[in-house]
């Protein structure tokens, strides 16, 4: 038996430690791939199920339309404020709650203003009061978005502003909207704030 020598024993971590670096790098690329992969490999839509509420968040609740997916990606709910992009066929179907101090008036301006804010976009029409089946006064209108239209709608309760907008083809639009409407009539808002 030969001897280990002072030079051979401080090589030895250096030894033990190529083959921890390699597990690393293997872990660190099956990461940098694995999840990428996975992610395309899971739909980002959802079947929602028929008739059932639907929790958007902060205490808003709506029953999407007959058919409609919910988009993972614009699904945010929370306790304060949440989200749900539904889709209903290519029409696009929102729904965002979040706190707001102000009153009715206040939120359809500052939506017409975000909405007239983005490229290309322009309200459209006069806007018309809208309520739903659980007593939620709001205000709707209409906007163009290019070669798309759109319909908005805003409620505002307990201190929380719920902004409904809905955008498509016309063709697809014109087809969706009795079903969204629907939709838009079973809004509830139990949240407190």
């Amino acid at each position: 038996m030969g001897r280990v020598t002072r030079s051979q024993v401080s090589d030895l971590p250096h030894i033990v430690g190529l083959p921890f670096a390699f597990v690393v790098v293997l872990i660190l690329a099956g990461l940098a791939f694995g999840l990428p992969w996975l992610d395309r490999a899971v739909p980002a839509e959802r079947p929602v199920a028929a008739g059932e509420p639907y929790a958007v968040g902060a205490g808003a609740t709506i029953v999407p339309p007959p058919g409609a997916t919910l988009d993972l990606t614009g699904a945010r709910p929370g306790r304060e404020r949440g989200s749900a992009l539904f889709h209903l066929g290519p029409v696009q179907y929102a729904i965002a709650v979040q706190p707001f101090d102000g009153d009715l008036t206040a939120a359809a301006v500052r939506l017409r203003q975000r909405i007239t804010g983005t490229s290309g976009h322009q309200v459209s029409g006069t806007q018309l009061a809208v309520s739903t089946a659980g007593g939620l006064a709001g205000i709707q209108g209409g906007y163009t978005a290019g070669d798309q239209g759109g319909r908005y709608a805003v409620f505002v309760a307990h201190g929380f502003t719920i902004e409904v907008t809905v955008t498509g083809a016309d063709p697809d639009l014109a087809r969706a909207l009795p079903a969204i409407d629907s939709s838009i009539r079973t809004l509830r808002f139990e949240g407190r704030r």
